[in-house]
Formats: structure tokens, C-alpha cells, sequence
């Protein structure tokens, strides 16, 4: 009895695994209505934004001949969920794929086995369909066009490539240029009228076109032996353009300033072609001058050009302002002795322009005339030791030999000569400024 409620219980628990394993009650079921298949199969994946929740369970006819689609989800779904039977590529057949869209968390669940309708689904639309709307003629054409892509793109699969990653944005491109171009009507067969009436008239004229063709062919045949230059150009174009645009933006500012101007010429405006080129005639040798000038005042190298000089100033200056006190104090001080012998300056003069003159004669003993510099009141000797004298003992000699010192005063070293021109001037005074400065009564004796 032992083992036959052994084995009884064995299959109770086998039936019971069984149960779980293949029940139904895993997951959410719902009915999809769709106008065809798409090629669905059963198992076929349900994606949501590219990942799986589910897997299509059946897949059958309606008796109003719509698809039915059952799918099972592991989550529930929402109302306002809609679905689409997509193509994972062009290259398959039954590799179709049932993608949703759930409908926003915040509404109610879909109870199991409910069914989103045909206004909330969309059935692919296969190539074969598209092809089947074209008639014989077409699909004649379009396979040619297929056979010559083929033939065009064999043993260029990079160049293939890089045109179909273009393909779709060149589409876009074309199709908002075709946008524009049909949006004004008008204008647009106005420009057909004005393009046919235009190529009209370059077709009468095709010997012209021909040669202009030919030409074009021979000057970029010439451009192409210059590439390298071409490139070269090329590459400077950007800086000289970003220069350019510089110029341009100072230039727009430049005008500003310049239409004021030219208002307040008024009838002078004429006048200005010929002045300008007069100016031009005037600033083309100006160049050197201010090429020099520039040099002048900005050189490369230290210490040779007049900015570097005037960056030196400052120092100088500095420098000056600790000189200018004693050097103004030495010339007030110097003033007295200037004063008195500008009075004498004629006698200096003379003395200058006559000594060659007393000295240039001679006899048999030599010149009449010589002139020997002396020191001898200037330093005594001691021991073979040049002192300098003070000046108040300069002129004791004199003194010992009982001669005043010397104080004539200007002119004073010829006879007077009263009444010429004045008497008072013979000797000269300065009209008195030399009054007690020297003594007019020592003069050489004689008429």
C-alpha cells in the first residue's frame, strides 16, 4: 500500500509540473486585428522600442477577412496602445516583427484577451505590392535602371557606400529645393517661359557655345598642368580671405565716416577724380619717406631708433634734474664775469685777426714778432713741483716793480681820440656800465 501511494503521489506532482509548465495563465494575451499578415509567422517576436516583451502565439483568418494576431506580453498593456507588423530587413521573407507602441502608464490596463482594432494597427506594405502598381512599361524601365546601377557600382563597392550614406539626405535636399521651386507658381513658369526663350536663343547660337565650350575645355585643361599652383592657392585663400572680411568690416565703418564728406563736397565732387589722382602722383614717391620714417622711428634691435630714445628720456631727465640746480647756480654766478667781458670783445677780436699779422714780418734776425707762452705767475716751483698760485698773488710782481694792475677799459689800447665819433667813446663805457670797472685814463700816451 506504501508504494502505491508513493507512485500516486509521483504523479500528482508530475501532473501538477505539467500544469504550471504548459498553462496559459503566464503572461498577457491580446487580439490584434490587421488588414493582412505581413508574413507574420507564429513565434515571430514583439518588440517595444527594439526590445522584446513578447512573441506572436497564433495567427488567424476573421470572417470579415481580416488578421488576427494573438500576442503574448509579459507586462500588461495600457489603453491606447498601437501596434505595427515592420520588416526587420528587405532581404528576408518571414522576418517580420510585431512592434508597440503602448499607450501612457496613467491608463487603465487592458484586460487579457481584449483586442486593439484596426484603427490602432497598420499592416507593411511589401515591395512586391509597390511594383504591382506599375504597369508593364515601368517595371520594364525600372529594371533597367536596377541592371544599370549594378553594372555602374560593380568593383565600387566604397564608392557604393559613400553614395547611399548621401542618398537620403540628398533626397531631403532635393525635395525642399523642388519645395521651393513649385511654391510660387508664377514665377516658376515665368522661368520656364524665360528658359526655354533663353536656351532658344543659345541653340541659334551653337557654333558660339561650341567654341566657348572649346575654350573652357583649353583653359581648364591649362588649370589642370597647374594644379600644384592651383593648390597652393587654395590653400592660402582662407587666410587671405579671413583678412579680407577684417579689411571689409574696418572698410563698411571707414564709408560711414566718408558719407559725411562727401555730402559737405557738394559742387567739389566733380573736383575729386583730379585731385585724387594728383594725390596718388604725390603718394606713390611718399612711399620710401615714410618707409624710411618707419624705420626711424621703430627699428629691430636695441637702442636705434627714436622709440627707444624717448623711452630714455625719462632717465635722462631724472638724471638732468640733478645737474640743472648747479649748473644754473654756475651761470648766474658767471653772469658778472660775461657782462664785463662782452664789452671787450672787440679788443678780442682784434687781437685774434691782428696777432698773424704783427707776427708775419721779419728781418734778418727772424720775425719782428714772438710770441711765447709763460707761466711763471701762474705756478711756483718747489722742488721741482708745479703749486699753483692763488689768484690774489698772480700779479704781486707787478706790485714789487711798482706797477698797478692792469684795468683798461675797451679800446683803450690806442691813443684817444676825442670827438670820434663821440667823445664818449674813446674809451668805451657801455653807456656807463663800465663806470668803476676800469680805469678809461690808462691809455697809451700820445696825440
Amino acid at each position: 500500500m506504501a508504494r502505491i501511494a508513493g507512485i500516486g503521489a509521483l504523479i500528482v506532482a508530475i501532473v501538477l509540473a505539467g500544469y504550471v509548465l504548459l498553462s496559459d495563465e503566464e503572461g498577457h494575451d491580446y487580439d490584434l486585428l490587421f488588414e493582412t499578415g505581413g508574413q507574420l509567422v507564429t513565434g515571430n517576436q514583439v518588440l517595444v522600442a527594439g526590445q522584446p516583451i513578447g512573441t506572436v502565439k497564433d495567427i488567424s483568418l476573421t470572417e470579415d477577412a481580416q488578421a488576427k494576431v494573438v500576442i503574448n506580453t509579459d507586462d500588461p498593456l495600457h489603453e491606447g496602445t498601437t501596434a505595427v507588423i515592420r520588416a526587420t530587413s528587405l532581404s528576408g521573407i518571414a522576418n517580420r516583427y510585431v512592434s508597440i507602441a503602448p499607450g501612457p502608464n496613467s491608463e487603465p490596463e487592458l484586460a487579457d484577451g481584449s483586442t486593439i482594432s484596426t484603427d490602432k494597427t497598420t499592416s507593411p506594405v511589401d515591395l512586391d505590392q509597390l511594383f504591382n502598381t506599375l504597369d508593364h512599361r515601368t517595371r520594364a524601365a525600372l529594371r533597367k535602371v536596377i541592371h544599370g546601377q549594378a553594372t555602374i557600382y560593380t568593383g565600387n563597392n566604397q564608392a557604393a557606400r559613400q553614395t547611399y550614406k548621401y542618398f537620403a539626405p540628398g533626397l531631403q535636399s532635393t525635395q525642399r529645393l523642388l519645395a521651393e521651386l513649385t511654391r510660387d507658381q508664377a514665377d516658376l513658369t515665368r522661368f520656364l517661359v524665360e528658359g526655354s526663350t533663353a536656351l532658344g536663343a543659345i541653340a541659334d547660337r551653337s557654333s558660339d557655345l561650341s567654341a566657348l565650350t572649346e575654350n573652357a575645355n583649353r583653359a581648364l585643361t591649362a588649370i589642370a598642368e597647374r594644379n600644384r599652383d592651383l593648390d597652393e592657392t587654395l590653400v592660402r585663400l582662407p587666410p587671405a580671405m579671413r583678412q579680407a572680411n577684417t579689411t571689409f568690416v574696418n572698410l563698411r565703418s571707414a564709408l560711414d565716416d566718408i558719407e559725411p564728406l562727401i555730402g559737405d563736397l557738394g559742387d567739389a565732387a566733380p573736383e575729386l577724380p583730379g585731385f585724387l589722382r594728383d594725390l596718388r602722383r604725390t603718394a606713390d614717391p611718399s612711399i620710401p619717406v615714410f618707409r624710411d620714417l618707419t624705420d626711424a622711428i621703430a627699428r629691430p634691435g636695441p637702442n636705434n631708433d627714436l622709440t627707444d630714445s624717448f623711452a630714455a628720456l625719462p632717465t635722462a631727465e631724472r638724471k638732468a634734474e640733478k645737474s640743472v640746480e648747479p649748473t644754473v647756480k654756475a651761470l648766474d654766478d658767471s653772469q658778472p664775469n660775461l657782462a664785463l667781458t662782452r664789452a671787450y670783445t672787440p679788443d678780442l677780436l682784434a687781437l685774434i685777426a691782428k696777432l698773424g699779422q704783427v707776427t708775419a714780418f721779419y728781418d734778418a734776425n727772424g720775425h719782428y714778432a714772438r710770441v711765447l707762452p709763460t707761466g711763471q705767475n701762474l705756478f711756483s716751483n718747489n722742488g721741482g713741483t708745479l703749486t699753483p698760485i692763488s689768484p690774489a698773488q698772480q700779479f704781486e710782481q707787478f706790485a714789487a716793480i711798482g706797477l698797478p694792475p692792469y684795468e683798461r677799459c675797451p679800446g683803450s689800447s690806442t691813443q684817444p681820440n676825442p670827438g670820434w665819433p663821440t667823445p664818449e667813446d674813446h674809451p668805451f663805457l657801455s653807456n656807463g656800465e663800465l663806470n668803476g670797472e676800469c680805469e678809461p685814463n690808462d691809455v697809451p700816451p700820445g696825440p
